[in-house]
């Protein structure tokens, strides 16, 4: 098959880039249904924009391309050992390009391999069957969804939700609570993989295949397709909204898929996923090794971007509070202060990326630029390199909350005065923000191109030891614009939109299925 590593870097090219027609649909029915002079609805505008500018430019639709998941299978005989050797080769191709960001790291030493490539990385799941072509699929399952994921064991008492059975009703609540819990730190809205049954490990698994299956099918086990239509019709009602801002397109899909299971055991394992919901599929020649068939529907001309990015003021949430402010870095505590949540922020100057890495070395060390007045950007872009130097290809917010230990200490020992992430942060964050005159900014998750537009030039780069996504990236921007989530005043948007959506999730504690 001297033709099957190209076709496989063509998957990988298409898959990180191109977002599929069917998962398109589904943003585009999003924004019908989301006011778009909401927060909310100018969040999904900018993913639609976001879409669009990845296929055109064939770059990277989020940066965390996340972790390589193939299921192939394999008419008998097929030499499995050489298709592994060629989809390796494929992948440090792709990495090499900057079509997939360096993801893989030892998980003891925290050394990033630089190419896609170590032990358990990526994943691949050979079947053999009966037919004579090759069917090779890949999702790009980045670790902010990843994170959401969740196992339930039943019976459970969940919030919200009271006692949840080993029934259909018990995975009914087991699901609105995955929704719940997941808020808008999996960059909602989402798609769920739902696996019934199984072995802790074969649950996830299911859960994670039930991603492969296309938007608009429909379950062939009607208590699972009443179950699906179910959570699609009532999972909105928590009023979460795109990245957790608070609205009415929470959710984009549901599939659930059952398995027998243990008599002891009554696993419920969801597999969350963000809006870029990449994955796609080839049919592929086993005696050559080239494309057939494309497995899933293009999302080339399937247009998900309407009307451009609304001006604040044209917001209803804008006009009674929230405008727009211009701030360039490094920005004074008086500004900070005067800043409210809703406020949108548009910044100019230099911003320094920070991620896990460089969070805790700076708990114990200088920083090796002065970061008084600075913003810190939650952020590992997708970098390339050529004989003018650095560029970016991607540069999305990562989920903020992993750095709840480290940021409250961080922000008062370095006078840091904004963050800039996605899915907020916590109590002792926003303590920091209201005593040191600080404010958290959410941009829009996975709007990886939208955001590298906004970058004009990389100044330089530290602690490229952490590897390419936690090294220290200083960043020259102009026009790039988040809102304020959590000011200086004890303000969170995202505790008032967990709130909300606790009371409401009681709404759903009585019986449905019987």
């Amino acid at each position: 098959m001297q033709h099957f590593e190209d076709s496989i870097y063509n998957l990988i090219v298409e898959t990180s880039t191109n977002l599929p027609g069917d998962v398109r649909r589904a943003v585009a029915k999003g924004r019908a249904l989301e006011d778009i002079a909401t927060r909310s609805g100018l969040a999904l505008t900018t993913i639609a924009q976001n879409i669009g500018m990845a296929e055109l430019q064939v770059s990277p639709i989020c940066q965390d391309t996340g972790m390589l998941t193939f299921i192939i299978h394999t008419p008998v005989g097929v030499n499995q050992i050489e298709m592994k050797k060629d989809i390796y080769n494929a992948i440090t191709r792709a990495t090499k390009d900057g079509k997939l960001r360096p993801n893989s790291v030892d998980s003891l030493t925290g050394e990033n391999s630089g190419n896609n490539l170590g032990e358990g990385t990526p994943v691949i799941h050979f079947e053999q069957w009966e037919e004579q072509g090759i069917d090779v699929r890949l999702i790009l399952k980045g670790g902010g969804c990843e994170n959401k994921n969740i196992q339930y064991s039943l019976p459970a008492e969940l919030e919200g939700l009271g006692k949840a059975g080993r029934d259909l009703d018990g995975i009914r609540k087991c699901i609105l609570h995955s929704v719940y819990q997941a808020q808008g730190q999996g960059c909602s809205a989402g798609f769920i993989g739902v696996g019934i049954g199984g072995d802790r490990t074969t649950g996830y698994e299911l859960a994670k295949k039930q991603l492969f299956r296309k938007v608009d099918d429909v379950n062939p086990i009607e208590d699972l397709n009443k179950l699906e239509d179910y959570v699609m019709e009532n999972a909105n009602k928590l009023g979460i909204g795109t990245m957790g801002f608070g609205g009415e397109v929470t959710l984009l899909g549901c599939k659930v898929g059952v398995m027998n299971r243990l008599p002891a055991s009554f696993f419920v394992s969801v597999a969350y996923n963000c809006w870029a919901f990449r994955r796609q599929g080839v049919l592929i020649d086993p005696s050559t090794g080239t494309i057939q068939d494309w497995l899933y529907e293009s999302g080339t001309g399937i247009s998900v971007e309407g009307s451009k990015v609304p001006e604040v003021g044209d917001s209803p949430e804008s006009k009674s509070e929230s405008r727009e402010v211009r701030l360039t870095t490094p920005i004074s505590e008086e500004d900070i202060r005067s800043l409210r949540v809703g406020d949108v922020v548009i910044l100019s100057g230099e911003m320094h990326t920070g991620r896990d890495a460089l969070h805790k070395y700076l708990m114990d060390h200088d920083s090796p630029v002065d970061l008084n007045g600075a913003v810190i950007y939650h952020c590992g872009p997708v970098m390339l390199k050529d004989e003018e130097g650095w560029h970016v290809k991607a540069a999305g917010p990562t989920t903020s909350i992993r750095e709840e230990p480290y940021q409250g200490d961080i922000l008062k020992k370095f006078g840091i005065r904004a963050v800039i992430g996605k899915g907020g942060m916590g109590p002792k964050t926003l303590q920091a923000l209201q005593e040191h005159g600080g404010v958290y900014l959410n941009a829009i998750g996975g709007a990886a191109q939208y955001y590298a537009e906004c970058i004009k030039k990389v100044n330089a780069v530290d602690f490229m030891e952490f590897g390419i996504p936690e090294a220290m990236w200083h960043l020259e921007v102009d026009g790039f614009a988040a809102i304020v989530t959590m000011d200086a005043h004890g303000n969170s948007l995202h505790a008032d939109v967990e709130k909300d959506s606790a009371a409401k999730l009681t709404q759903f504690k009585e019986p449905v299925f019987k």
